[in-house]
C-alpha cells in the first residue's frame, strides 16, 4: 500500500504544471540584464562577494599583462597545501588536526599547542547522555547527510548557551562539532544498517589516543582494525577536503546564514544541507558508480580505443546515467589541474598495490589522460579540463571499504574545519547581512474579483 504522506497525487501534478507555466524565465533575459547565473561569468570566474584570510585558490597567472590558465594551487592561510601534506608525511604524523588548527587560528601550531588541541578534541568526542539512543536510533534515515543534519540541529537543545554568538562560545561549539561529526555520521550509518538491513549493531566508543582518521576507521569497522597506510591516506583526504575558499556553495551558505546572526547549529546545518546536493558533495559517489558501469561494459580495461569510445558515449548521453557528464573531470575554478587531485593521486597507487587493485588504478589513470581529449573534441569549452579531487577520492574510499552512504559525510567531517573558520571570520568582522539583488521581470497586473476570474 502506498504511503499517502509521500504520494504525489494527480492534483499536485496539475498544480505543479500551473506553477511551471507561470514561472519559466526566458534564458535570454539573463544576458539582457547581465545577470551572472550561479554568480559566475561565462569563463567560470566568480563574482567577488567578500574577502577572506582563510584560504586562496589559484587557477590563473598573468603573463605579459594577459591572464592565462596555470597549474592549480591551494593555500591554507597562505601555506601551500602540498607543502602541508609533505610536511606531516615526512615526519610520519597525521595532519588533519594540525590543518584544522591552522585554518582556525591562522598559523601552524607548535608541538605543545598541537598536543593541547588534540586533547581538547579528544575530550569533546563524547555525545550527550542518551543522545545515541534518543536521537540517532530513532527514525534512522537512508541518507546519512540528513541524519547528520538532524543530529546537529538537535544538539541545539542540549546546549545551555546555544544562541550565544560570542567568539569564545562559537569556538567551543565549533570544536565540539569538529570532534563529534565522525560519531554522528558513523553511528547514524550503523543504526540504519541495523534497523533497515538487519545487520548487527556496532557502536564503538572513540579512543582518545587515535587521530580523527584513525577513529573513523575504528568506530566504523566491526573489528576496529585498519592498516597504517589506510589511516594515513584517509587523513590526507580529510586535509584536502578541509577547506576550499569562501565561494563554494556550502561555505558561502555558512557566510550567508551566519550573517543573519543565527546560532552555530543552524548555520552548520544549512552548510550540511548545501553539501548534500549532488552538484556539490556527491560527485565522488557518481565517479565510483560511473567506473563500475565502465568496467562492466569494457572487456579490456587497457584498450584505449574502447575506453575513449565509452567516454564519448557518456558525453552523448548514451552510457551510465545519460547525463552527458564524465564525472570527476572539470572544476568550476581549476582548469589545468586541481592540486588536491594531484596530491591524492600520489597515494592512490600505494593503496592500490596494498589492496590488489592495480588494474583499476591503471584504468583511472587512463581515463584521466583520455577524458580531456574527448571532451575537447566533443564540446566547446572556455577553459581547460582536468581531473578534480572527486575523481580519486571516491576510489580511495572504495578501497578503504567505506560505504557509499558515508562518502559525503566524510566530506562534511573534513569541511567542518573550514566552515568553522569562515563562520568565525564572518562574526569577527561584523559584516552586514548578506542580501544580493534579484531583478523582478513580471508584468504588472490588476486584481480581478473572484466572481470574474
Amino acid at each position: 500500500m502506498a504511503n499517502s504522506f509521500s504520494q504525489v497525487t494527480p492534483e499536485l501534478k496539475e498544480l505543479s504544471k500551473l506553477f511551471e507555466s507561470n514561472t519559466r524565465i526566458d534564458p535570454a533575459l539573463y544576458d539582457k540584464y547581465e545577470v551572472k547565473r550561479g554568480l559566475r561569468d561565462i569563463s567560470g570566474k566568480g563574482v567577488l562577494a567578500g574577502l577572506t584570510l582563510i584560504s586562496e585558490i589559484i587557477s590563473t597567472e598573468t603573463v605579459d599583462g594577459e591572464e592565462r590558465p596555470c597549474e592549480g594551487k591551494l593555500y591554507y592561510r597562505g601555506i601551500d597545501v602540498e607543502e602541508i601534506v609533505d610536511g606531516f608525511i615526512k615526519e610520519d604524523r597525521f595532519g588533519f588536526e594540525e590543518t584544522a588548527f591552522l585554518l582556525l587560528f591562522g598559523r601552524l601550531p607548535n608541538a605543545g599547542e598541537l598536543e593541547r588541541f588534540n586533547r581538547i578534541l579528544a575530550n569533546y568526542r563524547t555525545l550527550p547522555t542518551s543522545f545515541v539512543r534518543d536521537i540517532i536510533m530513532k527514525a534512522p534515515s537512508r541518507d546519512m547527510m540528513n541524519t547528520l543534519a538532524r543530529s546537529v540541529l538537535t544538539m541545539y537543545s542540549y546546549d545551555d548557551h546555544a544562541d550565544d554568538i560570542s567568539l569564545p562560545n562559537v569556538l567551543r561549539q565549533s570544536l565540539q562539532l569538529l570532534a563529534l561529526f565522525p560519531l554522528l555520521s558513523v553511528y547514524g550509518y550503523q543504526a540504519y544498517c541495523h534497523y533497515h538491513d538487519g545487520k548487527s549493531l556496532f557502536i564503538h566508543p572513540p579512543r582518545n589516543d587515535l587521530s580523527t582518521a584513525e577513529n573513523i576507521l575504528h568506530i566504523l569497522r566491526p573489528d576496529s582494525k585498519f592498516t597504517a597506510l589506510e589511516a594515513k591516506i584517509l587523513d590526507v583526504a580529510l586535509v584536502l577536503h578541509a577547506e576550499h575558499g569562501g565561494g563554494n556553495n556550502s561555505t558561502f551558505t555558512t557566510h550567508v546564514v551566519t550573517s543573519s546572526g543565527t546560532d552555530t547549529y543552524s548555520a552548520i546545518t544549512a552548510a550540511l544541507c548545501s553539501l548534500k546536493g549532488p552538484k556539490h558533495g556527491g560527485a565522488n559517489i557518481k565517479v565510483v558508480l560511473m567506473f563500475e558501469d565502465m568496467k562492466a561494459n569494457i572487456k579490456d580495461w587497457s584498450d584505449e580505443e574502447a575506453v575513449a569510445d565509452y567516454l564519448e558515449r557518456l558525453l552523448d548521453k548514451q552510457a551510465f546515467d545519460r547525463s552527458g557528464l564524465i564525472y570527476g573531470m572539470g572544476h568550476a575554478v581549476y582548469s589545468v589541474s586541481d592540486p588536491r587531485a594531484k596530491i591524492l593521486k600520489r597515494f592512490v597507487e600505494s593503496l592500490s598495490k596494498e589492496k590488489g587493485r592495480m588494474e583499476e588504478y591503471k584504468l583511472y589513470s587512463l581515463v584521466e589522460r583520455l577524458a580531456p581529449q574527448v571532451i575537447a573534441k566533443k564540446r566547446r569549452i572556455y577553459k581547460g579540463v582536468s581531473a578534480n579531487v572527486d575523481f580519486y577520492s571516491g576510489f580511495v574510499y572504495d578501497m578503504l571499504n567505506l560505504p557509499l552512504q558515508l562518502f559525503t559525510p566524510l566530506f562534511a567531517i573534513a569541511r567542518m574545519a573550514g566552515w568553522a573558520a569562515h563562520r568565525m571570520e564572518e562574526i569577527a568582522n561584523a559584516g552586514k547581512i548578506i542580501r544580493p539583488a534579484y531583478k523582478a521581470i513580471s508584468e504588472r497586473k490588476g486584481y480581478i474579483p473572484l466572481k470574474n476570474r
